[in-house]
C-alpha cells in the first residue's frame, strides 16, 4: 500500500482486532516502509480526536478499541508474560487485591507507570520461562502463567526478596499433578538455592 488514508487504516484495523501494536507490526500489516508508519502514526497521534495515541516508544494504541491491561503488560516489555501475584489473583488463588500488573520477564527488572497503572516485570532465569500459555481474557489473546507456574514464580521471587510465603492462598485450585510435573523441572535450575528447594517442597507435600 503506497498511501494511506485514515480511514483506511481505521477499517482495518478494526478488522483485525488490533488494539495495540509496534511500528514493526504497522509496516507489516499495510505494506509500507518503517519511515512512513513511524511519520503516519506519529502525524495522526498528535491531531485533536485522533484515536491513535503513543503509548511508549515504538507502541501506539488504538482507541476504538483500546487494549486491556493484561495486553499492554505483554506489549510493552518482552518478552514477558503475566503472572505472579496478578496471575494468582485472575485465577482467584490470592485473597488479596492485586493493583499493580506484575509479570515474569528474562530481562532486568522495570517498573512501568502507563495510563494511570504500574506495570512490574520481574526477571527470572532463562531457564524458567516456560509454563506459560495464551489465554482469551476480557475478549483479548493473553500471554499468562498456569495457575501451578504462576504459584512457582511467586514462591521463586519470595525467595529472592527474602519475603514470607502468604499462607492465605487457596491452593485447593491448584492441580498437582500439574505443579508436580513443573517442580521437578523448575527444581533441576534451582539446585543453589536450597531454601528455594525446601520452600516448594514443603508447600507441595502440603496439598
Amino acid at each position: 500500500m503506497s498511501y494511506l488514508t485514515l480511514s483506511q487504516v481505521e477499517s482495518a484495523l478494526i478488522k483485525l482486532g488490533f488494539s495495540i501494536f509496534s511500528v514493526s507490526e504497522f509496516t507489516k500489516i499495510f505494506d509500507i516502509k518503517p519511515n512512513a508508519a513511524r511519520s503516519f502514526l506519529s502525524r495522526n497521534s498528535k491531531k485533536k480526536g485522533s484515536h491513535f495515541s503513543k503509548l511508549k516508544r515504538g507502541i501506539y494504541v488504538f482507541s476504538i478499541n483500546p487494549p486491556t491491561k493484561f495486553e499492554i503488560a505483554n506489549k510493552v516489555y518482552q518478552p514477558s508474560y503475566i503472572s505472579f501475584e496478578t496471575a494468582l489473583s485472575h485465577y482467584s488463588i490470592i485473597p488479596e487485591t492485586v493493583y499493580v500488573i506484575t509479570s515474569a520477564t528474562t530481562k532486568r527488572f522495570n517498573e512501568l507507570n502507563i495510563k494511570n497503572s504500574v506495570f512490574k516485570y520481574y526477571k527470572i532465569k532463562k531457564k524458567l520461562f516456560f509454563g506459560y500459555i495464551p489465554k482469551k481474557i476480557e475478549g483479548k489473546i493473553i500471554l499468562i502463567a498456569e495457575k501451578e507456574k504462576a504459584l512457582l514464580d511467586y514462591i521463586y521471587f519470595l525467595s529472592l526478596e527474602k519475603k514470607p510465603f502468604n499462607e492465605r492462598l487457596d491452593l485447593s485450585k491448584i492441580d498437582t499433578n500439574r505443579l508436580g510435573y513443573f517442580v521437578k523441572y523448575f527444581k533441576e535450575n534451582i539446585r543453589k538455592n536450597k531454601a528455594l528447594i525446601a520452600l516448594i517442597n514443603r508447600i507441595y507435600k502440603s496439598l
